[in-house]
């Protein structure tokens, strides 16, 4: 087990998009290797810390890798009796006592990526900035990308990723996590249609989400079906409009707000 805090091996998961299940004794009656409180975190391959070892060690280790793969998010507690009558998987442990596990799923946070930080795209990143993900803000214009003007986001939940894109803000999206959810709201629509079309050839996206009236998507519709090749199942996955269809104001953080709640939703779709 490499030598690591639990709170850093929780920390490392979460920088390297890694899912985990932070695994606590809750509770001790009797004898037991380690007090309550102690605390594993069991990744995919690797553990940190350690519970005391044994069979409460060795089960909890196989329960917590199965919610992993299961990609579960609700917390479980097992209970184990630590004497020399219970015939256990992975040997006998005769503390005497009895032990109250809790194994919690750290699973992997989403992934939200703002095509333009303009007034809509500012507004929708300091609602997005309060939920616990990975939020990427990408704009081909320095200014709107400034310190000074992303001040608002000084306190968000979420881990912000700036990316300042000179010339070719489609490039991003191979950066991109797997599953990220593409929100599309440049300042032009030329940026709004390569992105569109990249977004398309990039198969390992979440959603993805184009801000625009009927008449724009009518023309990029066509436009990528005949310049870019794709076929109508292919440009349906872009939702547009975004947004509550019954949320009608033009104010930029109406809009947002919107937008968000109609994200939101797409997140209970996938469910957890």
């Amino acid at each position: 087990m490499p030598d690591m805090t639990w709170i850093a091996a929780v920390a490392r998961l979460r920088e390297h998009r890694e899912p985990g299940v932070l695994v606590t004794v809750a509770a001790v009656r009797g004898h037991a290797p380690r007090d309550a409180g102690a605390k594993l975190v069991v990744g995919e391959r690797e553990t940190w810390g350690s519970i005391g070892g044994g069979n409460v060690e060795a089960v909890a280790i196989d329960r917590a890798r199965e919610m992993i793969a299961a990609g579960e998010r609700k917390p479980e507690l097992m209970d184990f009796a630590l004497n020399d009558k219970v015939t256990n998987q992975h040997g006998v442990q005769c503390c005497g006592g009895t032990v109250a596990v809790l194994l919690e799923p750290l699973p992997v946070v989403r992934s939200v990526a703002i095509f333009g930080v303009g007034h809509v795209g500012l507004e929708l990143a300091r609602i997005l900035a309060r939920q616990d993900l990975d939020l990427h803000l990408i704009d081909s214009r320095a200014d709107v990308l400034a310190p000074e003007r992303l001040q608002a986001l000084a306190d968000s939940v979420a881990r912000v990723h700036v990316h300042h894109t000179p010339l070719l803000p489609e490039e991003v999206l191979e950066e991109l996590p797997r599953g990220t959810h593409v929100l599309i709201m440049t300042h032009d629509h030329a940026e709004d249609a390569a992105l569109c079309d990249a977004a398309l050839r990039t198969s390992h996206l979440g959603s993805i989400g184009l801000i625009g009236s009927a008449a724009k998507w009518a023309r990029f519709r066509k436009r990528l079906a005949t310049e870019g090749g794709h076929d109508d199942a292919a440009i349906d996955r872009i939702k547009t409009p975004i947004g509550l269809p019954d949320i009608g104001g033009k104010e930029p953080a109406t809009i947002a707000v919107s937008v968000a709640a109609d994200l939101l939703r797409t997140f209970e779709s996938e469910g957890g």
